[in-house]
């Protein structure tokens, strides 16, 4: 099973630093974000990193190629374990596709098509934006797809009403576990892009990692230009529930990080150094200089 990752889009929400620098590329803590989406794909056992960019990111591609002359010259000062580092974001399995114009979610998720296999158990598409260090929501989601006869799987969170018509909300009939204990499985009856509170079935939102069914790339090929004369994965999906069966996996609140705005990326950054025991000290030495 491939995994995809679009990392096309002009990241204006952190403009003017995007401007030089890829929003995927600003670093969380000591690698930067995109890189640690590629690490999750790899650890739920894909076989290859499907990275949708185009040639305005070429520090992107930079990253996960291989550059052994700033590897040697670490080791040469004896800096061993940074020359690992660069040496393991170099030899990561990725690959490229172009998606030359920001048409959408769904058509950059459809710009890898012809580098997909005919697997019948589907792909993995994951944002770039979306962090999930720890855990295995991936694989939580494998296993429900596998119960349910390879069916879809995406993931959702509970997020505040005010924020509804930021994200994908899904209307769910919840099939097993429990939302208090981080278990549930929705089945999903229906979805929605960016709705208005008022028309929004729930706050349950499409938290940036799905498993999808070999039918999306169909549908994608001939998906109209939905919310903000785009293409949208969403509008995709919904095509998809008049065939087939779909299930949403919910996500804890302190499992998964959304760093699509910088608010949200300096929330992530903290709360990660946080738990990092190196760091940790040095995070609340900073707190306790601030002025609140």
């Amino acid at each position: 099973m491939k995994a995809i990752i679009p990392a096309a889009g002009q990241g204006t929400r952190f403009l003017p630093a995007s401007k030089a620098v890829p929003k995927e590329m600003l670093p969380v803590l000591d690698r930067p974000a995109i890189q640690y989406v590629v690490e999750e794909a790899l650890a739920a056992d894909a076989s290859e990193v499907i990275i949708i960019c185009n040639d305005d990111k070429p520090e992107i591609f930079q990253h996960f190629a291989p550059n052994h002359n700033l590897e040697l010259s670490l080791e040469q000062k004896g800096k061993a374990a940074l020359a690992a580092s660069v040496r393991h974001a170099g030899n990561l399995p990725v690959s490229f596709a172009q998606q030359p114009k920001p048409l959408g979610l769904g058509n950059a998720v459809h710009c890898a098509a012809e580098l997909m296999d005919n697997d019948t158990q589907g792909f993995y598409v994951l944002l770039g934006d979306v962090l999930v260090p720890e855990g295995d929501l991936l694989k939580r989601m494998h296993a429900v797809s596998a119960e349910h006869g390879n069916a879809s799987v995406i993931a959702v969170i509970s997020v505040a009403p005010e924020e509804v018509s930021r994200f994908g909300i899904i209307d769910g009939e919840l099939v097993s576990g429990t939302q208090q204990d981080g278990t549930a499985v929705w089945q999903i009856k229906a979805m929605v892009e960016k709705p208005a509170l008022a028309d929004a079935p729930s706050t349950l939102a499409i938290f940036g990692r799905y498993l999808l069914s070999p039918a999306v790339m169909q549908i994608l090929a001939h998906t109209a230009p939905g919310a903000g004369g785009e293409i949208q994965l969403t509008d995709a999906l919904v095509e998809l529930l008049n065939t087939e069966k779909m299930y949403a996996v919910e996500v804890g609140p302190t499992e998964g990080f959304d760093c699509g705005t910088v608010a949200d990326w300096l929330t992530t950054n903290l709360i990660l150094a946080a738990r990092d025991t190196e760091l940790s000290e040095a995070v609340k030495a900073a707190c306790d200089k601030i002025t609140w």
